[in-house]
């Protein structure tokens, strides 16, 4: 098992993942302590600093955008073989700590200091973290204040401490295991030889579950907390292919054929507008191959905060496809959209919808293996192979899938023994998921 990570500067940079330019200009010191230490705000239960428990990670890319003197080195890192397997996590190496994201709602659901001299936290007025408030136990006594006993771990030799919605691990050496048990203990506020234990590890979590997290399996009690009524992050879409888009907060229907006015109307504004480039596929059209112009009469609105594009016809006006995306990381698109909770239903291909949106076997999502996408839909045969070249994107090539009515922009997977591939060998065997980058309804 391993984590595909990339380090990236973000200042004066578009923040993603692809965009790794030299940067070689001198690294400034961040804005805080004389010793370069930054100094940010805890929130039990909350947050710390900018960054807020439950917020999207394109939000937590922003924050970090917009602060590129403190923020300078970042490190990206998630489950390259199954996305959705582990967090996404992003790591601030030189201030000690990293957020972990949810994989499937790329919400963030837990924040981990793992080298508390690395950040100073303000908790009310008082400081704690760095050089010089170190976080003992005595000083988190201190600072907080009394709370039951902790849990003590043998296997790992590490006291955890709990208060609502925070933690503090700290390491008890082997002399003194003899002052905890297993289970709940209570710690004295310093050893036999006066010294007091140092926090390892700060871990700040939603406090509205009643969970203790923690190091280790602790860590996983960790959950976002709940989405306020009516958000429409990660609403779901349902697909009535060749037809139209159904929203479920709002109720909205956007068929195929629709104007500008009437998306406007239901939808709202759009975040962007820009045209569309000629149509790279039209040479496989067998109706009319020939190229137009370099840029064709067709225009895209972007809805980036939901997450999918909307094409119109450049004569026309009518919608004449739609693109949803899933923001995986490694995409060139990672970052530029939310992610789309997009549902297609297999009872679709038959005239028939809403019969089956609670069952899994007879739709699509973006969790949905390969194999069973085949299943659903039957098998399309071979696929295009879309690369954008390694400094547009170096994670390589994608693959489009063409079914009727829809298309499956998906991962590619070098080095195992499926289907053939130019440069290499392509799998998507049973054991993988649909890493689809984007969906294109036509």
């Amino acid at each position: 098992m391993f984590f595909l990570a990339l380090t990236f500067k973000t200042n004066g940079l578009n923040l993603k993942l692809i965009q790794m330019l030299p940067n070689n200009r001198p690294r400034r010191r961040c804005e805080g302590t004389a010793m370069g230490v930054i100094v940010l705000d805890l929130r039990p239960g909350l947050g710390i600093g900018p960054f807020s428990l439950g917020m999207p990670i394109c939000e937590a890319f922003a924050q970090i955008e917009q602060q590129p003197n403190i923020y300078d080195v970042v490190h990206v890192k998630y489950f390259d073989e199954d996305p959705l397997k582990l967090d996404v996590v992003i790591s601030f190496p030189d201030h000690g700590f990293h957020l972990r994201f949810d994989p499937w709602s790329q919400r963030l659901r837990l924040i981990e200091i793992f080298d508390v001299k690395r950040l100073q936290m303000r908790y009310a007025t008082s400081l704690i973290g760095g050089p010089s408030t170190p976080a003992t136990f005595v000083a988190v006594y201190a600072v907080f204040g009394p709370t039951f006993p902790g849990i003590y771990d043998k296997d790992r030799g590490v006291y955890t401490l709990f208060y609502p919605g925070l933690s503090f691990a700290f390491p008890i050496p082997s002399q003194y295991t003899d002052c905890c048990h297993n289970g709940e203990a209570e710690l004295p506020l310093e050893f036999p030889d006066g010294t007091t234990p140092v926090t390892c590890r700060v871990c700040i979590y939603d406090s509205s579950t009643d969970s203790k997290v923690g190091v280790g399996s602790l860590m996983n009690k960790a959950s976002t907390p709940p989405l306020p009524a009516g958000s429409l992050y990660m609403e779901e879409v349902h697909v009535k292919l060749g037809e139209e888009l159904w929203f479920t907060v709002g109720g909205q229907h956007i068929p195929f054929g629709a104007s500008p006015q009437d998306v406007w109307t239901e939808l709202g504004r759009p975040d962007g507008i820009h045209q569309k480039q000629v149509d790279q596929m039209v040479i496989h059209s067998a109706s009319d191959p020939r190229p137009k112009t370099t840029i064709c009469g067709d225009y895209f609105y972007n809805y980036f905060a939901r997450g999918f594009d909307i094409l119109f016809d450049g004569q026309t006006h009518k919608i004449k496809k739609f693109v949803l995306h899933t923001n995986y990381p490694g995409h060139a698109d990672f970052n530029s959209y939310i992610k789309c909770n997009f549902v297609i239903h297999a009872t679709d291909l038959d005239g028939v919808y809403h019969q089956e949106l609670n069952s899994s076997k007879s739709s699509i999502t973006a969790a949905t293996k390969w194999e069973l996408v085949k299943e659903i839909l039957g098998d399309c045969g071979r696929a295009a192979i879309q690369t954008q070249g390694s400094t547009s994107n170096p994670f390589g090539s994608t693959l489009v899938y063409g079914y009727q009515n829809v298309a499956f922009e998906a991962w590619v997977l070098w080095g195992k023994t499926s289907e053939k591939g130019n440069g290499g060998t392509i799998d998507f065997s049973s054991e993988k998921r649909l890493k689809g980058k984007k969906l294109i309804f036509t």
